[in-house]
């Protein structure tokens, strides 16, 4: 009898230890589904980043900035910098939501988009490769009229200093290859930093330009040309891959 009641309660223990071992590995593989997500996520969202920060360079900005804004006080110039990162938000914003349907309405695959982007991306990206040679975002003589204006804010800087063409093609491209609306969020938060960090570049502008000087501001426009050329590149060949199928 004692044999008996050893045995089932070995086979008890025996039958525990294998449904905890069994919670265990469901554990260990939800936690590696988890683990993927997040991984996915942040690599997704670093990608967003450098896309969009690279292209729309808000170091390129400060020179037209601090032109606009030499008569401004400190506090004039941190409003217009707040505006214009604000403007700079909604602009990219409104693209990620509702470009592909603009271009889709007109009857523009998903796969042209992508190739249309990544040319505008590298149109963009040699001009800041060859920041001295380069054409400007804005014209000498659109400068000057913006100076007789009373707010710069959205025009010209948002548009086109911030989120011009490229900016806007980087955006419509992501939503293009947006798998679902935590895609769209996780774009969305990688245009918030970005224009926040627009808004700190802008709002410093004096010191950096002061510390930075023209040598190292090209030299960072150079380094994120290169970032930009080779998303243009991506972004072109996964427009092919799309539309073929591969």
């Amino acid at each position: 009898m004692k044999s008996n009641l050893h045995d089932k309660n070995c086979s008890t223990f025996t039958s525990h230890f294998l449904s905890l071992a069994l919670m265990f590995e469901e554990f260990l593989s939800q936690s590696d589904i988890f683990t993927s997500y997040i991984s996915g996520s942040v690599a997704l969202f670093i990608a967003a980043f450098t896309s969009i920060i690279s292209v729309a360079n808000p170091l390129a900005a400060m020179p037209v900035f601090l032109s606009l804004t030499d008569r401004n006080t400190d506090t004039e110039r941190i409003y217009v910098a707040k505006k214009s990162s604000f403007y700079m938000f909604l602009v990219l914003i409104i693209f990620l939501l509702i470009g592909t349907y603009i271009m889709s309405f007109f009857g523009i695959s998903l796969p042209g988009i992508r190739i249309a982007g990544g040319l505008i991306i590298l149109r963009a990206a040699y001009a800041m490769l060859n920041p001295d040679v380069s054409e400007k975002k804005i014209s000498d003589e659109a400068q000057e009229a913006a100076k007789e204006k009373e707010d710069i804010s959205f025009s010209p800087m948002a548009m086109p200093m911030l989120s011009g063409p490229g900016s806007i093609a980087v955006v419509i491209g992501l939503a293009s290859q947006a798998e679902g609306f935590i895609d769209l969020v996780i774009t969305s938060a990688a245009i918030v930093v970005v224009a926040l960090i627009s808004y700190g570049v802008l709002r410093l502008a004096p010191f950096s330009a002061r510390y930075i000087g023209p040598t190292g501001m090209n030299a960072i426009t150079r380094m994120m040309g290169f970032i930009a050329m080779a998303i243009g590149v991506q972004f072109i060949l996964n427009g092919i891959s799309s539309f073929f199928g591969v």
